[in-house]
């Protein structure tokens, strides 16, 4: 006897409340909402953070750049870790977790009162951010979509730059306020907020009786059938790989390695930028003027992508982009005046911001939605080991050269070729054997 389906098994009430607009549609309004609070207060926040604290502490940069790199090495250790827990207990739950942690480290960082302290609140905040951040709303997003999921995905993380465009606001409230003010409401709206945005999110489609893209519920059926009798599923069904599949694939190190050459500068220019450019003579209002145009030539770019995706293969969308990132670096490691600096601008906006969906969503292509977590984890374990040292590599040689040119022209190269690698990336199959030899070997 056939054991019966969840999605058939719904109430039906909650299938009438999916008519008319995609419920998946405020799961992606939800996430970006979450992105955007996460951009502004963890990752765009934190120069603001650091200028407020070398003000009233007098601590050196050196000395509170110490917690940026252990945050690197934490996620580099943790990334598979809590990859797996959102597999396992999914990501509605790992983001109310998640963001109440950020909360609590909020609230610690605006009582601290020596080194020690910022160490051990900007540590609670990074796991957090990791538990509840990124990885699990990106996770949910895949799960929520199929054949629209790199423009759900870009829609998504969009909330990166929406939260650049808030770190200003930001910046008014530590200035009108204080440092100490600022973190405890930005801890205190964490715990407020989380509640209303968790009711609204959901891990899969299929716990509220759906399924991806918004699909009638019983092609999910034939589908899951299908897939529990062992037969052959339709020509639209998503090959689900396990962590332990997904590994032995070339797909997943060839898009490991892309990732890694296209993330090392990002992270780099987020240190090393704004020094570049005052090098050049250009004052840090003008440099946070070039800073906000490739963040604001990022979030079209962004949408157009993901449409584009969905439409053409991911290969020859994701070059195109990765040759812009790269054409952007290569401008900024010879620019010496503020057009070739827009000129980069204007470049590496368009590339940054494509290529961030992309390679969310080709991996959630490639593998499916059974174990995207704890794929996209392993993967960013070799990636945060290399930011934690790309950028002291871009200091080092400035330091020796007296110029960011070398580290700059070789983060380019390394870009470019990673866009190349991307073309021979092909999508893994999962044939009858490698199925047999994942559940049981000695059965083959």
């Amino acid at each position: 006897m056939q054991s019966p389906n969840r999605l058939t098994d719904a109430p039906d009430g909650l299938i009438q409340k999916a008519k008319g607009a995609f419920y998946g549609w405020r799961v992606v309004g939800a996430g970006t909402f979450l992105l955007t609070v996460m951009a502004v207060s963890v990752f765009q926040g934190l120069g603001l953070f650091l200028v407020a604290l070398e003000r009233q502490f007098g601590w050196s940069r050196t000395a509170m750049s110490g917690a940026f790199t252990l945050a690197r090495g934490e996620g580099a250790v943790l990334g598979p870790v809590e990859g797996m827990v959102i597999d396992r207990f999914g990501s509605r739950g790992l983001v109310l977790i998640g963001y109440c942690i950020i909360g609590l480290g909020f609230i610690l960082l605006s009582m601290i009162q020596s080194l020690w302290h910022f160490y051990v609140a900007f540590i609670i905040i990074t796991l957090g951010s990791g538990l509840g951040g990124w990885l699990a709303v990106v996770s949910m997003v895949n799960n929520w979509f199929i054949r629209h999921r790199s423009l759900a995905i870009a829609a998504t993380t969009s909330g990166i730059h929406f939260g650049g465009f808030l770190v200003p606001v930001l910046a008014l409230g530590i200035d009108a306020h204080g440092f100490r003010w600022a973190t405890l409401g930005m801890g205190i709206f964490m715990f407020i907020m989380i509640g209303p945005v968790v009711r609204v999110i959901h891990t899969r489609p299929e716990d509220i009786g759906l399924a991806p893209d918004g699909d009638p519920p019983k092609i999910m059926t034939n589908q899951s059938s299908a897939q529990e009798s062992g037969a052959p599923g339709s020509s639209d069904e998503e090959a689900e790989f396990t962590v332990r599949q997904a590994l032995r694939t070339s797909a997943f190190w060839i898009l490991t390695i892309v990732h890694i050459s296209s993330t090392i500068s990002i992270v780099t220019l987020s240190l090393h930028l704004v020094p570049k450019l005052t090098d050049m003579g250009l004052s840090l209002s003008t440099a946070g003027i070039v800073v906000l145009s490739y963040t604001a030539a990022a979030v079209p770019s962004q949408f157009v992508a993901g449409v584009v995706a969905d439409k053409l293969p991911k290969q020859l969308v994701l070059f195109f982009f990765l040759a812009m990132q790269a054409s952007g670096m290569a401008v900024i490691a010879f620019a010496d005046n503020i057009g070739t600096a827009f000129l980069f601008a204007v470049l590496y906006g368009i590339g940054f911001g494509g290529r961030v969906p992309l390679l969310t969503s080709i991996r959630g292509d490639y593998f499916g939605r059974k174990a995207f977590a704890t794929i996209m984890g392993l993967s960013q374990m070799p990636n945060n080991i290399a930011m934690m040292f790309a950028p002291l590599f871009a200091a080092y040689m400035y330091d020796t050269t007296d110029s960011y040119q070398i580290p700059f022209l070789t983060f380019a190269i390394l870009n470019f070729l990673g866009a190349c690698l991307v073309l021979f990336v092909r999508r893994p199959r999962l044939t009858g054997m490698a199925q047999c030899l994942d559940v049981d070997p000695h059965a083959c």
